[in-house]
């Protein structure tokens, strides 16, 4: 997604009538669905003026394609200058990442992370090697543009810091950064001529904007997954470039995990992020780095179904032992003795429970069995996925028993979306959508995200079929607010999920499966909270009970339709006798909007949508 696109010829004379910032903020508003902030504004107006002149030399072509602000999917990504042409018939395009830092200080102990002054948000804060960035972000386009891979369009980055004057021992250059400058050479303020060259060596002729049409135009490739890029992450193999503040915590995690066990203390992480901002990425990218310095380090979740598919996946390249050992359930900790492991990796805190055990009676609460077995834990959460009674994960309770074991405590937080095709925007309109939380994304329009509303759950079944047949990785989801019915609990033409209006039945997934996720068949069957969460698809489809009804112009949740063998609200008619029922329909109606909004978010690249209650179909439509 571009915000501006044209020739070099254009963009010099918008840049020479002063309208460039201009063109740059409305077309930014049309896209972005939002008002650039004034710093943003003022950081083309200054940027734009130092492009100009490296831009204004006769031997790059006067139709060189020109972007500004491009939007690289699947992330909230945006890359500041793109210019593209051909040189010996072949297709270039050469990304900047411009800055406007005029100093930097390196932060001790952290792989190129840097504390500038920036004109973005102002003050001081941490940011990433400006080689780093752009290099990451070059892959991007190359891992998930498949007009990319196509038509072997290659994709050079470079940062050009227009107000920094570089010094002959600058940490910038550092050898220990080699890797990113060779790959994403760094120009300063007296660098112009050097710039000029480096884009001379891409462009020697102009292509009208032409490949860079081909990249804003061409087809997500299919999702680089978490599930399946696993081995080769825990074989060392570097799948997912970390990039912003996922780079940036990675680092301070480690250094602070490292510190805390050398030193014999103990400490807690806590990291907030919503869906799809790269939390589990990040988990694994420790527990392989963790595992590889020689610490004793595990990856723990409440819920089974990600576990059970990453050990499905690593099965035959490592023993079952060490996959056990390796990924552990959260109820594995009460009996563990005090800093007897190095680090423990919680992913999906918010779903820890008081109690552990088949029965949930033995320990006292999870959050403090796992502080008090280890003497650094990182604790990866968002509360508004809490989905079932007994979710007692949050930042207030880890810092209870943070505080109560005597550990330190750090907080970061992740922002950037790497689902939904990276729109930030769609998670917005989702949370105003379901009246989580009012945003001021009232519609859908213009997002480059695929969601649809269908009057038919068959034809929405045969749309994630079909989608399905692509590559295993488009499902089906529901509400819980159908039986699931004992004796077919093993059998796929047992049909648990029954609309009678449309002659639609499905089964609920498999009971003699923890891999639904995957199995080669099991688009057949309609998956669930429980099922689902903590892993991601392509596309899924989500089926919306009677427990979520539209009312007088407003979403109305109601628990007494949910599924008798739903244990997400067991003990509610409880809460209502013991704190009475407007305190019950609260709590109950916090759970039933975070289920849905955490189904709605499986989908990387889009999301297909039947409601039973036919008003909230033609809300959720817009009409």
């Amino acid at each position: 997604m571009l915000v501006y696109e044209g020739i070099k010829s254009g963009f010099i004379n918008d840049v020479d009538l002063g309208i460039i910032a201009d063109k740059i903020r409305n077309k930014y508003i049309e896209v972005i669905k939002r008002k650039p902030s004034a710093s943003e504004f003022n950081s083309w107006k200054n940027s734009m003026q130092y492009m100009r002149g490296v831009l204004s030399d006769n031997e790059i072509p006067n139709n060189t394609g020109i972007a500004i602000e491009y939007n690289i999917p699947p992330t909230g990504c945006r890359i500041d200058f793109m210019m593209s042409g051909f040189n010996k018939n072949k297709s270039n395009v050469v990304i900047v990442e411009l800055k406007q830092w005029d100093k930097a200080t390196e932060v001790a102990n952290l792989d190129g992370i840097y504390k500038v002054n920036t004109y973005t948000g102002g003050g001081l804060r941490d940011v990433n090697h400006p080689s780093y960035q752009a290099m990451t972000y070059a892959n991007l386009i190359k891992d998930y543009n498949e007009s990319v891979q196509l038509k072997d369009i290659n994709v050079v980055p470079c940062a050009y810091l227009h107000n920094y004057y570089f010094e002959d021992d600058d940490t910038l250059l550092s050898n220990n950064y080699k890797e990113y400058t060779d790959k994403a050479p760094l120009f300063g303020h007296n660098d112009v001529i050097k710039l000029r060259d480096f884009i001379k060596r891409y462009i020697e002729t102009g292509d009208d904007g032409s490949i860079l049409y081909e990249i804003d135009h061409g087809r997500i490739r299919p999702s680089k997954m978490l599930q399946d890029s696993l081995t080769q992450m825990l074989q060392g193999n570097k799948e997912f470039y970390m990039i912003d503040e996922q780079k940036i915590i990675y680092e301070y995690a480690l250094s602070n995990a490292i510190d805390t066990v050398s030193s014999n203390k103990k400490n807690v992480m806590i990291v907030r992020g919503g869906p799809g901002t790269g939390k589990s990425v990040l988990a694994i990218n420790l527990l392989v780095e963790f595992n590889r310095r020689n610490m004793t380090c595990f990856y723990v979740t409440k819920n089974s179904a990600p576990r059970s598919v990453f050990s499905a996946k690593l099965r035959g390249n490592f023993t079952q032992t060490y996959i056990n050992h390796l990924f552990q359930g959260s109820g594995n900790f009460v009996d563990e003795e005090s800093n007897k492991l190095d680090v423990l990796i919680v992913d999906e805190a918010h779903r820890l429970n008081a109690k552990s055990g088949m029965f949930q009676n033995k320990g006292e609460n999870q959050i403090k069995e796992i502080i008090n077995a280890s003497n650094f834990s990182i604790f990866f959460i968002d509360e508004n996925q809490k989905v079932t009674l007994k979710d007692i994960g949050s930042e207030d309770m880890i810092k209870k028993y943070a505080d109560e074991l005597g550990a330190g405590i750090y907080t970061y937080e992740l922002d950037s979306q790497f689902r939904c095709n990276g729109s930030d925007g769609y998670i917005a309109w989702l949370n105003n959508l379901l009246e989580i939380k009012e945003t001021a994304n009232l519609d859908i329009d213009g997002f480059d995200y695929d969601f649809k509303v269908f009057d038919d759950p068959n034809e929405m079944r045969k749309a994630i079929e079909e989608k399905n047949s692509i590559n295993n990785k488009s499902r089906i989801v529901a509400g819980y607010c159908w039986n699931w019915i004992s004796e077919g609990k093993n059998k796929s033409d047992v049909y648990d999920i029954i609309i009678p209006e449309y002659d639609f039945e499905m089964s609920w997934n498999l009971g003699n499966s923890t891999t639904w996720a995957i199995d080669p068949q099991s688009v057949n069957e309609a998956g669930c909270i429980h099922t689902c969460q903590g892993l991601e698809f392509d596309y899924v489809g989500v089926i919306i009970g009677d427990d979520m009804r539209y009312e007088n112009d407003h979403i109305v949740t109601d628990y007494s339709k949910r599924a008798k063998t739903d244990q997400s609200l067991r003990g509610i008619n409880k809460t209502a006798k013991e704190q009475g029922q407007e305190v019950a329909n609260k709590i109950a109606d916090s759970i039933i909007k975070n289920t849905y909004r955490t189904l709605m978010t499986r989908g990387m690249k889009g999301c297909y949508v039947y409601c039973v209650d036919k008003e909230l179909n033609k809300y959720m439509r817009g009409e």
